[in-house]
This record gives structure tokens, sequence and C-alpha cells, in this order.
């Protein structure tokens, strides 16, 4: 946990500090040693059963954003319990930044709670996350500006990802510093949950213009036009494959009919 509150206020973790959490008020401890990020810990179980350990990737991702927008609790109506979201934006929109791994259960059942939200995910937890990328990117096909077709996300994306039904933005960088302007790991990337037919939908888009699009509230609008966009065009697509199968049905009973004819004609000599 980054803050704490202390007098009311929220204070940053520092040795030898007490405070009380945020969420449950219960009291916490600085934990500020060599191996972790300094950090907030429960003395007892911690309140949030999503809670995980923080890295400095997380910690910087979030740090994008207003400190009271970050760490916000939220209530689950159904079971009582309080989960934290790394960062809800005053528009309402939760952003939930996760490296390590995340059951795919689990990973539902966040983003039932949160609903209105977008995964920021680590491209780098795995050593063949990053040139499997690479290989897949060569394959996009441009729809538009920035957005692309994909048609094998598996040969692109980790799986573990492909079933969500929110979207998602693949950050390869991590923490490193890359002064090369044409690296692709400069540019986030944007995994839609909704499909093309078998196609997959990618934004390739800066990471100053989905913070600032986060901030300013259009992420929402703009995520949600391009989704009603790829619907209506997976639409006409499914359309057009059904028309397809109906010609190419008509035309396998005209051949069958013609072959049942000349079978016919060949039997009256």
């Amino acid at each position: 946990m980054h803050f704490a509150k202390i007098d009311g206020k929220l204070i940053e973790a520092q040795p030898g500090l007490k405070a009380l959490c945020p969420g449950c008020y219960a009291p916490v401890i600085a934990k500020c040693g060599t191996h972790r990020i300094h950090h907030w810990a429960h003395l007892k179980k911690a309140c949030d059963s999503w809670s995980e350990p923080e890295t400095e990737w997380h910690r910087a991702w979030k740090n994008n954003f207003p400190t009271e927008w970050q760490e916000i609790f939220l209530p689950d109506s159904r079971t009582g319990e309080k989960h934290i979201a790394d960062v809800r934006t005053g528009h309402g929109l939760v952003v939930e930044f996760q490296h390590s791994h995340l059951d795919a259960t689990e990973r539902s059942t966040r983003e039932s709670f949160y609903q209105n939200m977008v995964w920021v995910t680590g491209g780098t937890r795995l050593k063949r996350d990053y040139p499997r990328f690479l290989e897949g990117k060569d394959r996009f096909r441009s729809v538009r500006n920035g957005i692309h077709c994909v048609a094998f996300p598996d040969e692109c994306f980790p799986s573990a990802w492909l079933g969500s039904t929110v979207p998602v933005i693949f950050d390869f960088r991590g923490n490193e510093l890359i002064h090369d302007p044409k690296d692709p790991r400069n540019d986030l990337y944007c995994l839609f949950p909704k499909r093309i037919g078998k196609d997959a939908i990618v934004a390739v888009l800066s990471r100053k213009a989905f913070v600032d699009a986060a901030i300013n509230g259009n992420w929402s609008p703009w995520a949600g036009k391009l989704a009603d966009n790829i619907s209506q065009a997976s639409g006409e697509f499914q359309t057009m494959v059904e028309r397809q199968q109906r010609l190419q049905a008509n035309v396998s009973f005209e051949k069958f009919s013609r072959a049942m004819r000349f079978q016919r004609v060949r039997r009256r000599f």
C-alpha cells in the first residue's frame, strides 16, 4: 500500500512511522527495507483479498495520476469486502496495473466488480513475451491511423489476457530507459475484447495520450465508440459470411441437381 493516514492526511511510508489504513482504519506499519519498494503493511491480515506486492513499475504507473485518485477503496455490496482500485479517476474509470500472473477466474471477477475499467499489464513478465509480440506485430493489418486488425492475437499477446472483457493495454518497456524514439516499446498496445470475425483489434497509442485521455475523461467515450464500430463491423462481417455460405450452399445444390439430372438422362439409354 502506497499511502496510509496519519492525522487524516495521506502519507507515504517512512521508516519508523505507524498509521491507519485508509480503507479499514486498522493499524499499518511502514516497511522500508532494501529489497522491496517502501510500503505500508497491515499488522494483521490485509483488508483487501486482492492485494499484491507492489513493484517499481507498478508505483511509477500510479504516480502518473493525482494522489487523491490512487488506491481508492470500493465496497463489494454482495460480500461486504472492500477492494482497492489502483487508480479511480474523477470520471469513474478504474485503471488496474498488473505485472504478475493473474488467474483467469480472478481477472474475470475483478472485471465484473469494477466494470468501467482498463488493464495496464507489463509485457516483460516472461522472457518470451516481447520477442513473440515483435514477430506477431509484423502481421498487423492497418485499419486506420493507429488501429490494426490482428488475425492471430494468441501469437502476439499472452493467452491469459485474450479472454478479458475490458481493454487490456500492454506495456513492453517496463522500467527500462529507451533512447531510440522509434523503438516499438515506447508505445502502448491496447487489445480490445470484441472481435471482427476472428480478428482482434489493437490500438497503438503513446503513454502520454493514454494518461491524458484517462485524466480528462476522454478514454471511456473513445474506447466505447471504437467498441461500437467494432460491433458494427463484426455484424457486417457476419452478414457477409452468412451470405457467402448461402451462395455456396446454392452452388452446391445446383451442382447436385445437375448431377442427378445427368444420371437420370444416362439411365434412359
